[in-house]
């Protein structure tokens, strides 16, 4: 069986009778060193942090109270419990030295019982701080493995949802994924440039933000696939059919957000995503047409995004564009259907969007990922 570790006390006082009489109260309990000074001490904590010091407060050169000063500024000895042992008994003194930050004023005479009484408690003190410490710490460290967890899980209900969708048409596979990239471009590049700082700042969480973007077409689960897998230009009838795609994701993502009322903070921006995508920087979009800076940056984002990849993609009624021709439409919409801006940030970044349309396409528009030739 393992003996237990003694914890150690520091004994400082420039008395040798009063630091052999302490030494010889606490050397049955606790591993001592007994200090003459200051020095001796500063010297002796370089190679041992003791549990607790004892520290008189007259002593030469320098006393105590100034001593526990330097330790107090002293991140590596800030900790140390310091107990001042004197034979002051004064209301004042005992004040100043509990303000400097001693953990008990212990004066002279005193019995070997009532001394480690005073030791034992304060020793007691710190276990229960290093225990709530250590308590504390594994707590957040489960909070932050469950906060993990749960991200995952709503990511993986989020991306289930958006496949749904996609699973509807699987020539247009991959749309949801590239969009997500192409916000997550345009938003960073919000923030290097520093553009719509205050509309950036208020949206609080990036994570949430594209993660609720895998659900702005989640509306389309309720157009009929007559329509939205129609070979050919819809007619007047069913393009108000489609439309009504945004209205029903607005309200599908509400639903969910009534069944997990209270912990769907996940879905915070995705009845934007899903409500605003089709409106258009002059007015002319739907369903609410909202006009410039009355549309919400997501909605102004992803109408970039979305339009952007209709583009490159293979629709049922159409062949894909080269991301060069796709990007010269972006860039000419500035100011009627797109913000101006954040074409502008668009341009910087065609580069960008050209990769991920090719990392991350289906084998139908990967042969149109080329520059056209002029």
């Amino acid at each position: 069986m393992f003996e237990q570790k003694r914890q150690k006390i520091m004994l400082v006082d420039d008395n040798m009778a009063n630091l052999k009489i302490g030494k010889n109260m606490l050397k049955d309990v606790y591993e001592v060193y007994a200090l003459p000074s200051a020095d001796k001490l500063f010297a002796c904590l370089e190679r041992v942090i003791p549990d607790l010091i004892l520290l008189d407060i007259e002593m030469p050169t320098m006393s105590g109270y100034e001593v526990i000063k330097i330790l107090k500024a002293n991140e590596r000895c800030a900790n140390i419990p310091v107990v001042f042992v004197t034979s002051r008994n004064g209301e004042m003194d005992e004040l100043e030295g509990l303000a400097l930050g001693a953990v008990d004023y212990v004066t002279k005479p005193f019995s070997t019982a009532i001394l480690q009484k005073r030791i034992e408690n304060q020793l007691l003190i710190q276990r229960q701080k290093a225990e709530l410490k250590d308590l504390n710490e594994n707590l957040m460290n489960m909070v932050k493995e469950k906060t993990r967890q749960i991200i995952g899980l709503q990511n993986s209900i989020l991306s289930t949802v958006a496949d749904l969708v996609e699973f509807r048409d699987d020539i247009t596979g991959g749309h949801v994924t590239r969009t997500q990239k192409y916000v997550e471009m345009l938003f960073n590049q919000l923030m290097e440039d520093s553009i719509y700082s205050d509309e950036v700042l208020s949206l609080e969480n990036m994570d949430y933000l594209l993660l609720s973007a895998q659900l702005h077409d989640v509306g389309k689960l309720s157009i009929s696939d007559t329509i939205l897998n129609k070979p050919g230009k819809l007619s007047p009838d069913e393009f108000e059919i489609m439309k009504t795609h945004v209205a029903k994701g607005v309200e599908a993502i509400e639903r969910m957000e009534k069944k997990d009322e209270g912990n769907a903070y996940f879905l915070k921006y995705a009845k934007t995503f899903a409500g605003t995508h089709h409106e258009k920087w002059d007015g002319t979009g739907y369903p609410l047409g909202l006009k410039g800076l009355a549309i919400p940056l997501e909605g102004r984002i992803m109408a970039i995004a979305d339009v952007y990849d209709a583009l490159i993609s293979v629709r049922p009624y159409k062949e894909p564009l080269p991301v060069d021709k796709s990007a010269q439409i972006i860039i000419e919409g500035a100011g009627t259907h797109f913000d101006p801006v954040l074409v502008s940030l668009f341009e910087k970044l065609a580069g960008e969007f050209a990769y991920i349309a090719g990392a991350y396409n289906d084998s139908l528009i990967e042969k149109y990922l080329v520059i056209s030739k002029a």
